[in-house]
């Protein structure tokens, strides 16, 4: 997950009211006072969470010895980097040597190119502006997420029942949209993508907060390419909402609902290769099909084809791990 800084000083109460709101993570400030009086959040000052000088260093880029500074500071604690042109700062070379590297924007286009260095990005940014207009704006891009997932087509190959057990709803703070949903699987190296609740139907009211996932052992895709299995999800956890595109965001999860209900074993290939996922057996429970359609697990058949991802195999306590592991 990337860190959303805003620096506050000197004083702006607008900025960090919109900061707040934006779920700002971390507010760089003069004092703490001010801000804890806006709201529950991480203060960089002298009296705050964390001071400048002690647990997070500024360095202006300036050339290589600036660079290797800020490379040495890493070590240590939060560097914030910034250049007088900040399209030349070296943050390929910092990224590489540190995941504590903070980089200086002024708005949201700058933001979202930091978060692509080197495809990993930089662990998050300080935004410099005193238009609370702009803060919203960067904080979408810092939220929105940035991975992508490559969705592709899994032809379903059976899908019957699996008798009675336990199944999760994994409920957010987020309201999704039609064509989003969670990535899960019955194993680590291929995830079905699972519609969130957001359909109308004759039995019971649309929550579009809701995925009903899976059976309790599936796995769940998680930010930072992690897995986290369905039973283990807790209250102010995060996810990975994934929408048609293979675009993805990241969400809190709120509650998590573990009951007992029939079950439904879909299985489906895709390159050749025989996948598997335990849905519950319910009308509201969908798949998405190629075209980008919800489509009820109760409506599916052999031949029809699925959207999906293909990951690494193999997961140490959700870890991508390169060794041989065979699952089934």
């Amino acid at each position: 997950m990337k860190e959303f800084w805003v620096d506050a000083r000197p004083w702006k109460k607008e900025v960090v009211t919109a900061a707040l709101e934006s779920g700002a993570d971390t507010i760089v400030a003069e004092e703490s006072g001010k801000v804890r009086a806006l709201g529950r959040v991480r203060v960089v000052a002298p009296d705050g969470d964390l001071a400048i000088g002690r647990d997070v260093w500024e360095v202006r880029i300036a050339g290589k010895e600036s660079e290797e500074n800020a490379a040495q500071l890493a070590k240590s604690g939060y560097v914030i980097v910034s250049a007088e042109d900040w399209t030349v700062i070296p943050l390929e070379n910092l990224v590489a040597q540190s995941d504590r590297i903070i980089a200086a924007v002024h708005d949201a286009g700058e933001a979202e190119l930091a978060l692509q260095v080197l495809e990993k990005g930089v662990a998050g940014v300080l935004l410099q502006t005193g238009d609370p207009k702009r803060v919203k704006e960067t904080g979408a891009v810092v939220h929105r997420g940035q991975e992508r997932c490559e969705l592709v087509p899994f032809t379903v190959t059976a899908i019957r029942p699996a008798g009675m057990g336990d199944r999760v709803c994994v409920d957010t703070c987020s309201m999704l949209k039609e064509g989003e949903g969670m990535l899960v699987g019955n194993t680590s190296s291929a995830f079905l993508l699972v519609h969130a609740e957001t359909m109308e139907n004759p039995y019971v009211a649309p929550r579009p907060f809701r995925v009903n996932a899976g059976a309790v052992h599936a796995y769940v895709l998680s930010p930072g390419g992690k897995t986290a299995y369905l039973s283990d999800l807790a209250a102010g956890d995060r996810v990975l909402v994934a929408g048609t595109g293979g675009e993805t965001r990241e969400v809190t999860v709120g509650r998590v609902k573990i009951e007992e209900r029939p079950l439904l074993l879909v299985e489906a290939e895709a390159d050749g290769r025989p996948y598997s996922l335990v849905l519950q057996n319910a009308e509201t429970i969908r798949l998405v099909d190629e075209d980008g359609r919800a489509r009820s697990v109760v409506e599916i058949a052999p031949g029809d084809r699925v959207l999906g991802c293909i990951k690494e195999s193999g997961r140490h306590f959700g870890m991508a791990v390169k060794e041989k592991i065979l699952e089934k």
